[in-house]
């Protein structure tokens, strides 16, 4: 029996706010930024039916936002300007902390060369994240990848909710320049 259920009639009043404050600390554009969420709204209401309540409501949305800024980010740095992201880096167990993303459902067919793109680019992001210093890891892991929230991070971690910032703002940048070094 599933712990979460999906409410879209509640999803503007509940996460609009949460969702567009993620899309444009990532994208730094409002217009592009709620284009994003209105996408990840209306992906989310065409793949309710493959919510399968393991995850928070907020958790799933944030999983679809997630492939939604790849997406636009591998379109836009794609030689072939149509390149879409399909995050299926698997590995032989479901351990926390793997990319919520390969629990969303994927409504497109994925071609061989999709496939190589997602595992490549699987394993661009994890070969970057053992490149961070163990703390900010630890940090981008809980934050970015399970998307827990500042206060339990801090418990988890005992630290204060500035230095959670500087750390993730730290594992961010590291983490951008790095995929953009080996992926884009």
């Amino acid at each position: 029996m599933p712990k979460h259920f999906i409410d879209p009639n509640k999803w503007i009043d509940l996460y609009s706010d949460y969702l567009f404050n993620y899309t444009i600390s990532r994208v730094n554009d409002r217009d592009l930024a709620k284009d994003l969420v209105q996408d990840t709204f209306f992906a989310g209401l065409k793949s309710m039916k493959n919510f399968k309540g393991e995850a928070s409501e907020r958790t799933w949305l944030v999983s679809i936002l997630k492939r939604k800024i790849i997406d636009y980010y591998r379109k836009i740095n794609s030689n072939k300007g149509k390149a879409e992201v399909r995050m299926s880096y698997n590995s032989d167990s479901e351990t926390e902390g793997d990319w919520l993303e390969e629990r969303v459902a994927d409504p497109f067919d994925k071609t061989a060369e999709d496939t190589i793109e997602n595992e490549e680019l699987g394993n661009a992001i994890y070969d970057c994240l053992d490149q961070l210093p163990e703390k900010q890891a630890a940090v981008f892991r809980k934050k970015t990848i399970e998307g827990l929230d500042t206060e339990t991070i801090c418990n988890e971690l005992n630290i204060t909710a500035s230095n959670l910032w500087v750390i993730i703002h730290r594992a961010r940048t590291t983490m951008a320049a790095c995929m953009e070094k080996n992926w884009f």
